[in-house]
């Protein structure tokens, strides 16, 4: 499971615009600690490329539909970012897939 499914089945207000696709970054978070960044498989260029979008990017930002839950992740924390980029009307919120 991604940290993107597991916010939305958890009623955590991560966007997700594109589906998992890896066509947007609006299900950007930041992981709170070097120690599980660095446990993380390694972003994709595709992702990179995404993440070079991302709003309040950080050393430390991933996209939520690329982060998998392993054991080793464990304990985990992440942060949302304040504002997101999106294409959307203003008011639209897309509901969890």
């Amino acid at each position: 499971m991604s940290m993107l499914e597991a916010a939305h089945e958890n009623d955590i207000e991560l966007e997700g615009a594109c589906e998992a696709s890896l066509a947007c970054s609006t299900c950007h978070v930041i992981v709170m600690d070097v120690e599980y960044y660095n446990k993380l498989d390694d972003p994709t260029d595709d992702e990179n490329d995404m993440l070079d979008l991302a709003f309040g990017l950080c050393d430390t930002s991933r996209l939520g539909c690329q982060v998998i839950a392993k054991p080793e992740l464990d304990g985990i924390r992440l942060a949302l970012p304040g504002a997101t980029r999106n294409f959307a009307v203003d008011g639209y919120k897309p509901k969890p897939h």
